[in-house]
């Protein structure tokens, strides 16, 4: 009895810890067919591993899988997408708004990499490089002569940041080399930002990551001290990004506690987004630009906009996205954007388009809009693609199919010339550009703004003539175009010129003389 009572407490122990494991167990392998049944694996996974097992031929199990969630996502919406691993980082760097490399432009003309920008500050700048290098090697890798392309280019410029690159080039006629410091490197959202007059200020941007709001006050501030009043805002071809950065822009642009969007799905609850703070610029004439190419995060802005009837829109119907995407990361560093909510502007409306026709019809809906002739002429059928609604003005304003402009300015086919498209597709017109620049560099450092160069370069025949002697040898015809064209390109070709010294900021300034978007926003403030 002494011996049991000694050895009790321990069988007691391992009795409960049996229980326990039993019981774990029990709960893993109940299933709804019966009792200790094992789970039974989905049919995708049974697929995969008997592929994978049994399949005549070697198989590359990681690719079948990528394909496999690819071609479920195509019985969701257009906008849940599969990421692969290899492709996340790029798409990342966007919306965070920068990357790590050297700080250059370049294009590749006739197998070679030139450097056709050096990033001001930039780790490049401060290692030495000039516009006018020319790559040989990065590191060992030969980048002249072999084919190169522009992807391959950017894999071996990019890298970790502080890690170090050998750069070998050619400077004119001598062979030069320079190790350069891999740095944090911005990518823009503000195109830019300028006074157009004493009291209007222009700001174009491209997209909404994480550095546009941030980059948007800056601009505005600026141009307030300078006496901005009345303000042009274009979004056109802005593809939109992060939800919170349009709300963050509406808030500056709307008072007291107004809604800007809210958002709602079978599983997501209804989240409303209102303003919570003193904006930068309620009040002053405001008007937004936009066309078939300003979507999501854009047309949040224009949406909540246009139904408090705090701005005019010019221009063409929006995209017409409105889902959100969550970011989903996978355990093998891949990831997944799943639509998860609509969201809808303060009036209610939703501008998602439809897509239940399928992915392909989704995504040609943009270019019926120019086979149908909207894109020229508006919508002249009087049909709209969704329900109206009412804004507090008494406005009437349209869901389910983007945002309908105040004031509607056709596509201009007049750029559509043969002739001209094949200028820009073959890389003609940016080849002859970059070298009359080089060679007549000294001319154009006397223009001190895009203004300047604008009044101020006379000679454009004789750089039309020069242009067309060289679209030649790529046997391109470009002596009969009509007049008309002939005008718009020039006008091009003084923007791409300040391109060269001013970067974005000198072509728009250029471009922006011509556009007839931007003249009708002007004629509009006046009113």
């Amino acid at each position: 009895m002494k011996k049991l009572q000694v050895w009790l407490p321990l069988l007691f122990a391992i009795i409960m810890i049996l229980e326990m494991l039993i019981g774990f167990r029990l709960r893993e392998n109940v299933s709804t067919t019966g009792f200790f049944n094992t789970r039974r694996q989905a049919p995708i996974q049974e697929v995969m591993d008997l592929v994978n097992n049994n399949y005549v031929d070697s198989v590359n199990m990681d690719t079948l899988g990528d394909d496999a969630i690819q071609g479920l996502l195509t019985h969701l919406d257009p906008h849940s997408v599969f990421i692969p691993a290899v492709e996340l980082q790029e798409m990342n760097e966007d919306l965070q708004g920068n990357f790590e490399g050297i700080g250059v432009e370049f294009q590749l003309f006739d197998d070679t990499v030139n450097v056709v920008s050096v990033l001001a500050g930039g780790p490049s700048e401060k290692a030495g490089l000039q516009m006018g290098d020319k790559f040989i090697k990065v590191n060992d890798s030969l980048v002249a002569g072999n084919g190169i392309n522009t992807e391959k280019i950017k894999k071996l410029l990019r890298g970790p940041g502080a890690s170090k690159v050998l750069i070998t080039l050619l400077r004119g006629n001598q062979s030069k080399q320079f190790t350069i410091t891999r740095g944090t490197i911005p990518l823009p959202a503000v195109d830019v930002s300028y006074m157009i007059n004493k009291e209007t200020g222009y700001v174009r941007i491209n997209k909404f990551s994480e550095t546009t709001h941030a980059e948007f006050a800056a601009a505005i501030q600026q141009l307030q001290k300078n006496g901005l009043q009345k303000l042009i805002l274009d979004l056109r071809g802005n593809g939109g990004g992060i939800l919170q950065e349009a709300i963050e822009m509406a808030d500056d642009f709307l008072d007291d506690e107004k809604l800007i969007v809210y958002t709602h799905g079978s599983r997501s609850p209804k989240v409303e987004y209102r303003c919570r703070r003193d904006g930068l610029f309620e009040k002053g004439k405001l008007i937004l630009l936009t066309d078939e190419g300003t979507a999501s995060a854009s047309e949040i802005l224009a949406g909540a906009l246009q139904d408090w009837d705090r701005a005019i829109i010019i221009g063409r119907r929006t995209f017409g996205k409105g889902l959100v995407q969550q970011q989903y990361q996978l355990s093998d560093g891949s990831a997944l954007r799943l639509t998860v909510a609509r969201y809808y502007t303060p009036t209610g409306r939703s501008i998602q388009k439809p897509y239940n026709k399928g992915h392909e019809d989704y995504n040609e809906e943009v270019m019926k809009r120019f086979h149908d002739g909207e894109v020229l002429h508006g919508d002249t059928s009087g049909r709209h693609p969704g329900p109206a609604y009412k804004t507090p003005g008494g406005r009437t304003v349209y869901g389910g199919g983007g945002i309908t402009p105040d004031i509607f300015i056709g596509f201009d086919t007049n750029t559509l010339a043969r002739n001209i498209t094949v200028l820009y597709v073959d890389g003609t017109l940016n080849r002859f550009l970059y070298i009359y620049y080089m060679q007549h560099q000294p001319l154009f450092m006397q223009f001190k703004s895009p203004a300047d160069l604008l009044t101020g370069f006379h000679n454009e025949e004789g750089l039309w003539n020069n242009l067309t002697a060289y679209a030649a040898k790529d046997t391109i015809d470009i002596r009969s175009i009509p007049a008309r064209d002939k005008q718009i390109l020039q006008h091009r070709i003084k923007a791409l010129l300040a391109r060269q010294i001013w970067h974005t900021e000198g072509y728009y300034e250029i471009m922006n003389v011509y556009d007839p978007l931007v003249s009708k926003a002007l004629e509009e403030m006046n009113k």
